[in-house]
């Protein structure tokens, strides 16, 4: 009997689990029904990855892990568990081990850098006024302005955290690279991508959130993952 894995998905900085509802309920329609979705509280590397493996402890057999944005740096923190059969990259950093997020984009920074701004408690948030063009700008502006109001900021501590040991090393991945990327820079997903040895690379005509202006394209990607790392 095959047993298809349990999908865990992994929310990026500025943005929490609702991200990814229009992934979720595509795949749903997929015929996919063990779908999870971690709510981090971006406070660390170390915590995220802890908060992730908590909830991959949760399932009993085999694990599919997609993260978008930072959620890659925290799938190739905590995916080597057991039960993880595969990673996949939704316009996300893959880190090799001692690279962080901050590194990597200061190899090619994005056009959006300008538009974060810290808060006197540490946090990094992108300029509400700015959210819409920085982040989601081929969503409409009443989805970009609830993306807005609703951001999660992270710590701004948490760009520099390193990765240890990158699970991609050892697991099959995928990756999806958006050419129109205001939050990281498509150079920086093209190299990251091309070191993973990814079982497929696709590129979408999208802006950093991709998973919700391309969310039939993306949970096609996903799926495809799914049916391959099926046991």
């Amino acid at each position: 009997m095959t047993e298809a894995p349990a999908i865990i998905l992994v929310h990026g900085f500025w943005g929490g689990a609702a991200h990814w509802s229009k992934v979720i309920t595509t795949l749903a329609r997929k015929g996919h029904s063990s779908l999870h979705a971690v709510e981090l509280p971006l406070t660390s590397l170390a915590d995220d990855a802890e908060r992730t493996r908590k909830m991959i402890a949760q399932r009993a057999g085999p694990v599919l892990l997609v993260g978008h944005s930072y959620g890659g740096a925290v799938i190739t923190e905590i995916g080597d568990q057991p039960n993880v059969v595969g990673l996949v990259y939704i316009a996300a950093f893959a880190p090799d081990s001692g690279e962080s997020p901050g590194g990597i984009t200061a190899k090619n920074p994005p056009k959006a850098a300008s538009n974060l701004a810290p808060d006197s408690d540490g946090y990094l948030w992108i300029k509400p006024d700015k959210f819409h063009e920085s982040f989601c700008q081929d969503l409409p502006a009443d989805e970009g302005l609830i993306m807005a109001v609703t951001q999660k900021a992270p710590l701004a501590s948490t760009f520099a955290n390193e990765i240890t040991t990158p699970a991609w090393k050892k697991k099959p991945s995928w990756y999806q690279i958006s050419s129109d990327d205001r939050m990281i820079a498509p150079a920086n997903q093209e190299w990251m991508s091309g070191r993973l040895g990814a079982r497929k690379v696709i590129t979408l005509k999208a802006s950093h959130a991709s998973l919700a202006s391309k969310p039939a394209e993306v949970s096609a990607l996903i799926d495809e993952a799914a049916a391959a790392t099926t046991q």
